[in-house]
């Protein structure tokens, strides 16, 4: 790896369930690497099944960062996660060693690529204010609310988006201005020191969907149902982002009793597979891909994959 100008940093995106994981462990182990986690869900500590996050053989055979690294309690922003995987990176870098971004969370890959917009420090006070007042007077009331502070922020979101609805009202209540006047700022761009290459791993859609039914499978298999057991006895506010993972909500409908297991787990499938759509739209239309393979990673892959690395100069 080069040591002057900018530094190298391998993305390896895709949808969920097109095997990141298996050629981000593969790139580290043959590029002396360290995997650094760009999925929003896997960042939560306890939802290592249900998020399919690398199992602790994986994170022993090579250096894993920001993987379960948080409590279900916390909210993790853009901001904050670029934050925390810039000084992965620099850490990585220090020690000589690749880092390796992989995730499918376009928010995060685009905040860390691309830049993100100023956003202004909210006081506590006025985000303890509006988040207790959502929870007395529901998501529809802060959203009228909304619509008479701020008409163009309420004009995008959906009535029931409470988390949305609530941060669009903390800006406008701390600053007297719309979000969407905070976001039409200029960014502050990506950090000049380095050097994206991305790869995207874009499964066909027959091939991905499948994959996604296996997996959830083998989830429920593996212990995803007690997982999420332990996270329902909790008692955490479901609009929490580690509440709404895909499978979360559907699971704890069945533990509940308000659906059979079978349903529940077709139901978190079926909300798996438009996310993977979702997924591949973004990557498509709103990053630069520098190597992409229409299939789901297997170890018949590397030669090729490799060969790109290679010919970049990502190898130590």
């Amino acid at each position: 790896m080069a040591s002057s100008g900018t530094r190298p940093v391998l993305v390896i995106a895709g949808p969920t369930a097109s095997g990141k994981s298996a050629l981000a462990l593969r790139v580290a182990q043959e590029c002396d690497g360290t995997v650094i986690n760009a999925d929003s869900m896997q960042i939560y500590a306890d939802l290592r099944i249900i998020t399919a996050r690398p199992m602790e053989a994986d994170e022993r055979a090579a250096p894993h960062r920001l993987y379960g690294v948080l409590d279900a309690t916390e909210v993790c922003s853009a901001a904050r996660w670029r934050d925390m995987a810039l000084a992965e990176i620099d850490t990585a870098h220090a020690a000589g060693r690749l880092p390796i971004l992989c995730g499918g969370t376009g928010l995060y890959l685009k905040a860390l690529m691309q830049g993100l917009a100023p956003m202004p420090d909210i006081p506590e006070s006025v985000r303890s204010e509006i988040r207790a007042r959502c929870d007395r007077e529901g998501p529809e009331a802060m959203h009228a609310l909304l619509a008479e502070r701020d008409p163009e922020m309420a004009a995008r979101l959906n009535a029931t988006d409470s988390q949305r609805i609530c941060r669009a009202l903390e800006v406008v209540v701390a600053t007297g201005r719309s979000l969407a006047d905070w976001q039409r700022e200029m960014p502050e761009g990506p950090p000049a020191h380095l050097r994206f290459h991305t790869i995207a791993l874009l499964p066909p859609r027959d091939e991905l969907y499948a994959g996604i039914d296996r997996r959830f499978d083998k989830m429920i298999e593996m212990g995803a149902l007690d997982e999420v057991r332990r996270l329902d006895e909790r008692h955490l506010d479901p609009k929490l982002p580690a509440m709404k993972a895909l499978g979360v909500p559907e699971l704890r409908a069945h533990l509940h009793g308000d659906l059979a297991l079978s349903d529940a787990v077709t139901a978190a499938a079926t909300k798996s597979r438009r996310y993977a759509k979702r997924q591949n739209t973004w990557l498509r239309g709103q990053i630069i891909i520098d190597f992409s393979h229409p299939a789901k990673y297997s170890e018949s892959l590397w030669p090729s994959f490799f060969a790109f690395i290679r010919e970049n100069g990502l190898t130590s």
